[in-house]
């Protein structure tokens, strides 16, 4: 056989291998009764072009098949829904089988008790101590006033300064956070811990390969250093008679039966914290700085709200629960900037038993993943949604409106969500009416994560 036959032969075959390996995927996950689609490769399935297209396959996806369709992605077979009312119905029924259906390598690195992967009664006990600590009660009470000193502080002296805004906020929203829940540790504790936790946000990104070189195995070491100092701070607290006016001390001395946690709940509900608040807080503030500088008109409406609330008080005075309910033009900023790029794509779900939706059945054990990007994006629920437009949100009713899932829904609504605005709220509240900013040409990519790769670099001065 001479060699170009051996090539044909070769290349006949690795087709042959391609086009059964194929079939044998769609094959094995057809059942009747399910939503179209097709299932890509074994093992892998459609992940990779996922990732990559990100939008544009969902678009794809969405043309051939409907709103409703199947596919193999993030390491599972899943369901995928893009349609708004289906979408908020899967994110209301929990109790009907559709439990949370987080990735492996995200339970594994936050940790089995955290918020967002319990359900039932554990979620509620845990969902409830929680909201005790860092809901509206609690920011008016404590919260607020230290929000407002740590921002006088880190935002002192930027002027003249080129800066690298996703790093400073970054810096921000992790600092802030390790204030609240461990306000009297060391500086070089949070600086150890903010060292390392990059490797715990990857982790969560990524497949469950535990093997040394990997995202996951980091993430997963990073969640043991961690876990351990935690342990070591909660040890000498519970043998120390003093107190602490942070959330760990508050969780740990909570003496309500219905809403106590054990110190394996409080840690992975710190880590979570943590982590929610990096990623979502970091993110749209820098991608409010960004959109502000875009939109001049926008940032004069900014200003103006702020002077207002700056004037009405002396120079001495922090920023009251009163002041923060002025912000109204703000917050809608900052519910415009998760809109147009929020790091949340989607919500994954699990059927604990085969369920219905739309006249498709949904076999047990598969994930439903709730798209929200697309209705973040529908023309029918946002005029001009494609421009950055903070007013719209200023209409009665839109916050509050059924298609609304920036924060999430139903029993799975954001418990940090009014703490995350006010933090959003703060930052823009010295920094609009301190300084003045130009934004230098940096690429910005918003799938998987919003993020500039190189940076987002500004040039601060005096406003």
């Amino acid at each position: 056989m001479s060699i170009p036959e051996i090539v044909y032969c070769i290349l006949a075959l690795a087709f042959c291998a391609f086009f059964v390996l194929l079939k044998w995927n769609e094959v094995r996950y057809s059942r009747k009764g399910m939503p179209p689609g097709t299932m890509g490769w074994p093992i892998f399935g459609e992940t990779a072009g996922f990732l990559k297209q990100g939008p544009d396959f969902m678009k794809c996806k969405r043309a051939r098949y409907g709103n409703l369709l199947k596919s193999h992605a993030l390491g599972s077979p899943i369901v995928i829904s893009m349609d708004p009312e289906l979408n908020r119905y899967i994110l209301k029924n929990e109790a009907k089988g559709l439990v949370p259906g987080y990735p492996v390598s995200m339970r594994n690195i936050l940790g089995k008790s955290n918020i967002a992967e319990v359900h039932g009664a554990l979620h509620k006990r845990i969902r409830g101590s929680i909201l005790s600590f860092i809901g509206p009660a609690a920011i008016r009470g404590h919260l607020l006033p230290e929000v407002d000193k740590f921002m006088t502080s880190f935002l002192d002296n930027w002027d003249d300064k080129t800066i690298d805004i996703q790093q400073k906020t970054k810096q921000m929203a992790f600092f802030v956070s390790m204030k609240l829940i461990v306000e009297n540790e060391p500086s070089p504790f949070n600086e150890a811990f903010k060292a390392t936790f990059d490797n715990i946000v990857s982790g969560t990104f990524s497949l469950p390969i535990n093997i040394p070189g990997t995202n996951y195995f980091r993430g997963l070491q990073t969640r043991k250093k961690v876990v351990a100092t935690l342990k070591e701070v909660i040890a000498k607290r519970r043998s120390s008679l003093s107190t602490h006016a942070d959330i760990l001390d508050q969780l740990m001395r909570n003496e309500d039966s219905r809403y106590k946690l054990n110190d394996e709940e409080i840690i992975d509900q710190i880590i979570t914290f943590l982590y929610s608040g990096y990623e979502t807080v970091s993110t749209t503030t820098m991608m409010a700085v960004k959109y502000l500088h875009d939109n001049p008109r926008v940032l004069e409406e900014v200003r103006k709200e702020h002077f207002a609330i700056q004037q009405s008080k002396r120079p001495e005075d922090v920023i009251s629960w009163d002041d923060y309910k002025l912000m109204v033009y703000t917050r809608g900023v900052i519910f415009e900037t998760l809109r147009l790029a929020n790091i949340v794509n989607g919500v994954l779900r699990k059927a604990t038993t085969d369920v219905e939706l739309n006249g498709f059945t949904i076999p047990q054990g598969w994930r439903v993943y709730v798209y929200t990007r697309e209705t973040n994006c529908d023309p029918f629920l946002y005029r001009d949604p494609c421009k950055f437009n903070p007013s719209r949100w200023l209409e009665k009713g839109l916050e509050y409106h059924n298609h609304n899932m920036l924060f999430g829904a139903g029993v799975r609504m954001c418990p940090g969500k009014e703490l995350g605005i006010l933090i959003i709220s703060l930052f823009l509240h010295y920094f609009v009416t301190t300084y003045r900013w130009e934004v230098e040409r940096n690429k910005l990519l918003k799938f998987p994560r919003v993020e500039a790769p190189n940076g987002l670099y500004i040039k601060v001065s005096k406003y």
